[in-house]
């Protein structure tokens, strides 16, 4: 039986709208072209799209190359943590502290332009996204923040998230999410773009900036060889919650990036073992972060106590300002007083079995009862 195509005819709200040609062609001949003819305009719309964004670049760079390429970093915080585990309502939280900058939607998948097109473009673009996230309701526009994955994905084509495009090929595209196994060649193309990324955003806010992904949880070590004074967030949830709310993701949100149709019966199997490989990473270069440069929360507590793991949180990172900031946080806070959050049903108990044997590490780690 085939799988319906879930929003087949969309071609807005996807990340490769933001590529270039040279780069688009590059991806497509590395999928021999693969694409299904389902997704035939999808594909001509991407092409398109490449064709002003080229133009765009070349635009960008006469104006800005000199500039970027004599901006200073400050040192990062980077929000850490699975999929689905609360690194999006944290990075909003942050988000609200104007000592920091984010980079926003329309920048992490308009790397090569933004400088020069976001102030027009948001605004005669805006028809493209939806006014909410597809897997959870949370508002989204081209403003609020954003994984920046999406930059360097674009920018270095060394990402994981392009085996959702082309799910045929998506075990190649895995090596991303670590990097291990990879040749320095592509460490190095990958740490460029999201430095070349970092620099336009530190040019255009010259402000601290506060980033968010969760394949930077794999990746503790490279990004303390490239920051090494960054700091770093780390927030958990409860296993069944994670593994509930990935796969509603899976039934939602990458329906808008293929380019190739999916095997849904494969989306357990990938969810559990991406956790794992994510999580084996992490536990093994955590004690990498030097002391006082990290913090770990869980979900929960940040739901229930917000004010109070907040004030945690600035205080175990020495972050300054906390006070100046309160008054905005509790706004922010306030105006969420409506939102409700997904409720999923119960797992299976074969699955619930698998997952807790599985990811059994992180129930022992943080106290989760299976």
């Amino acid at each position: 039986m085939s799988v319906k195509l879930k929003h087949r005819w969309s071609v807005g709200n996807n990340y490769l709208a933001g590529i270039t040609t040279g780069d688009w062609l590059k991806l497509l001949r590395a999928n021999g072209f693969a694409v299904d003819p389902a997704y035939w305009h999808r594909a001509a719309f991407i092409t398109l799209a490449s064709t002003l964004n080229s133009y765009f670049r070349k635009k960008e760079h006469r104006q800005f190359h000199d500039a970027i390429t004599a901006t200073e970093i400050q040192p990062p915080i980077f929000i850490l943590g699975h999929w689905r585990s609360g690194t999006t309502h944290l990075h909003n939280l942050l988000a609200q502290d104007p000592q920091f900058a984010f980079a926003n939607t329309y920048q992490v998948v308009n790397p090569h332009t933004f400088l020069t097109t976001e102030a027009t473009h948001t605004q005669r673009l805006a028809w493209i996204l939806p006014k909410t996230r597809a897997m959870d309701e949370m508002t989204l526009n081209f403003q609020t923040p954003q994984e920046d994955e999406f930059a360097p994905c674009l920018m270095s084509l060394r990402s994981l998230y392009l085996g959702i495009s082309f799910p045929k090929n998506e075990d190649q595209y895995a090596r991303y999410l670590t990097f291990d196994g990879t040749s320095q060649v592509e460490i190095n193309e990958w740490k460029s773009a999201l430095r070349w990324f970092l620099k336009k955003l530190t040019l255009k806010y010259q402000r601290p900036l506060v980033l968010k992904s969760p394949p930077h949880t794999a990746r503790i070590r490279l990004l303390l060889e490239m920051f090494p004074d960054a700091r770093f967030i780390h927030i958990h949830r409860h296993p069944y919650q994670v593994f509930q709310s990935c796969r509603h993701y899976y039934d939602t949100a990458t329906w808008f990036s293929y380019l190739q149709r999916p095997d849904a019966a494969k989306i357990d199997a990938r969810i559990i073992a991406r956790y794992t490989q994510l999580h084996d990473a992490f536990f093994a270069q955590r004690a990498l972060i030097p002391e006082g440069q990290f913090h770990e929360m869980s979900f929960d507590e940040l739901e229930a106590s917000p004010l109070d793991s907040m004030r945690n949180l600035y205080k175990n990172l020495g972050l300054p300002r906390f006070e100046q900031f309160q008054p905005e946080l509790e706004t922010y806070l306030d105006s969420l007083s409506h939102y409700r959050k997904n409720r999923f049903p119960e797992l299976e108990p074969a699955l619930r079995a698998r997952i807790a044997d599985e990811w059994q590490r992180s129930f022992t780690e943080w106290n989760y009862q299976p």
